[in-house]
């Protein structure tokens, strides 16, 4: 596939993106309404984590109260996200953020660290609540009102160590046996996906040099703006001269800083978490080959007769069922990922665009 061919529908400029994009109203429906709040350190003398406040509102029958209040730390949300991808192998599961920040750019557990990851842990929890499937998930509704010993009892009811063994070698074996013949509309998915990731992670590099190249070009002129200044005083026939370059460094850096902002706040992170959404992706397609595997296998079984024929052709018919469910149910997210996909991106760079524009019509 041509890398050209793919387009987020994404126009060359912010500012004819302000032109182009109509956002629609949707119908408020939200029935819960979670906040990711209040990061806490804990130190203990086997480690040190943070933890998060989670505050849960909602006027859903199933749930006990109306609003609960937990908190949680990384490791609980890396659980609930390992359930979701067991119960819904084939839905797309909003990612979360690594485990450690990418190098050089902040410290572990810093300030800045901390809120970036509290935002990126609400946005998660909130895409789950707005899922249509997701949402109703029974240890989603666990992480969300169980205190926290009842969480860790809910935990250990899971399968054991050997079962999950069992289960990663068995979908390793098929991973490796590979699919016969993937369905075309299935091929397009994967050939999407491919270009979506280079296309995504290409952004994200140029996006986080930028950002890297206008932080280096603020710090320089924060030195140079002073530095003018006190040039000034020992040249009294550049005095104006020299204050007026001052004053000219000072809008620029100011200018230089806001441009960071909107990079920080507006671009990078929606960037970033559709280069994880690709990875996701990724996943969602091969445990999707993974159940088809598992189907051919038998089918082939059957086939020449290396097993018996009654049990062999009641396996088959089950398997036949979860492919169905499997990709009816992958199509369906496909087709929602694709559209929150574009929104996010174009709303992104719109954002980015109009902070600007707002700030240089100010200023002039």
């Amino acid at each position: 596939m041509d890398m050209n061919s793919f387009s987020p529908m994404m126009p060359t400029s912010p500012l004819s993106m302000i032109n182009q994009i109509k956002f629609e109203d949707e119908p408020d429906l939200k029935d819960l309404f979670i906040t990711v709040d209040e990061p806490e350190s804990h130190v203990t003398t086997i480690e040190t984590f943070i933890t998060y406040r989670i505050i849960t509102k909602t006027s859903r029958g199933e749930f006990d109260s109306s609003e609960f209040e937990v908190r949680r730390r990384y490791q609980d949300f890396l659980w609930l996200k390992g359930k979701l991808e067991e119960a819904h192998p084939t839905l797309i599961i909003p990612p979360l953020p690594e485990k450690f920040i990418v190098k050089g750019m902040v410290e572990r557990f810093n300030d800045d660290f901390i809120e970036t990851r509290r935002k990126a842990l609400h946005k998660f929890l909130n895409r789950i609540a707005d899922h249509p499937t997701l949402t109703f998930n029974e240890d989603f509704k666990v992480f969300l009102t169980a205190q926290a010993w009842e969480l860790s009892s809910h935990k250990k009811q899971g399968p054991g160590l050997l079962s999950r063994m069992g289960q990663t070698v068995r979908a390793v074996a098929l991973s490796m046996r590979g699919v016969k013949s993937r369905p075309e509309e299935f091929m397009e998915m994967n050939n999407f996906i491919e270009v979506f990731s280079q296309k995504i992670n290409l952004i994200d590099k140029i996006s986080q040099r930028i950002y890297k190249e206008e932080r280096e070009y603020s710090d320089e002129m924060k030195e140079y703006g002073p530095i003018h200044i006190l040039w000034s005083a020992s040249e009294e026939d550049l005095v104006d001269t020299l204050k007026g370059i001052a004053s000219c460094i000072d809008k620029c850096s100011k200018a230089t800083e806001k441009r960071m902002s909107g990079l920080s706040e507006a671009l990078l992170p929606v960037v970033h978490e559709y280069v994880l959404y690709s990875e996701m992706l990724m996943g969602v397609m091969k445990r999707r080959d993974q159940i088809q595997a598992e189907l051919d296998s038998k089918v082939e079984a059957l086939t020449y007769k290396k097993a018996d024929t009654d049990l062999l052709t009641e396996e088959i018919g089950k398997l036949e069922d979860k492919v169905e469910c499997a990709n009816n149910a992958l199509k369906a997210d496909w087709e929602r990922w694709r559209h929150n996909m574009q929104n996010d991106i174009k709303s992104a760079f719109t954002d980015m665009a109009e902070e600007n524009i707002q700030y240089y019509e100010q200023t002039n």
